[in-house]
């Protein structure tokens, strides 16, 4: 009968201690430092490379540029979307206060093929995943190469 009381003694300190630091318990298994839904992100830039590309031509990488308007680091996953369509992915990625540049690996089926491509990032926070905010539409453009530079270019002017 004392190793029944030993046992429930042990498991309401182990409670009471999960509940004394839980940002502490949460880290140790990747949550404690995860982006939040009231985080201010907002997309800078998202590149493509190379840039220009050939039609039909293996995208290298992608590269985001991530403004984030905290005081700590976040942990998220970030990815590339063009409609309903995931065309680059990275998950467990830090994002530090400030500017941020991600590498994203492409996805290997993905081409630039046809009609203009615009894009969107998405991130996840607390475990649902939203659009960020950018500044200016994303988009692919073919003259006579796919580049990502025309729409940039286009919107400081």
């Amino acid at each position: 009968m004392d190793w029944v009381k030993a046992a429930l003694l042990t498991g309401l300190l182990n409670i009471f201690l999960m509940n004394l630091a839980p940002d502490t318990f949460a880290a140790d298994y990747g949550r404690g430092n995860a982006c939040r839904r009231n985080d201010r992100l907002n997309i800078e830039d998202l590149d493509v490379s190379p840039d220009p590309i050939v039609e039909g031509t293996r995208i290298r990488s992608w590269k985001v540029r991530v403004r984030f308007d905290g005081n700590r680091e976040c942990e998220t996953e970030i990815s590339i979307r063009e409609g309903g369509d995931t065309v680059a992915q990275a998950r467990r990625v830090m994002i530090k206060p400030g500017i941020t540049e991600i590498d994203l690996r492409p996805s290997e089926s993905y081409r630039f093929r046809g009609r203009e491509h615009c894009f969107n990032v998405q991130v996840d926070l607390e475990g649902s995943r939203r659009e960020v905010d950018a500044a200016r539409k994303f988009c692919a453009q073919q003259r006579p190469a796919w580049s990502m530079r025309e729409s940039r270019d286009r919107s400081f002017r």
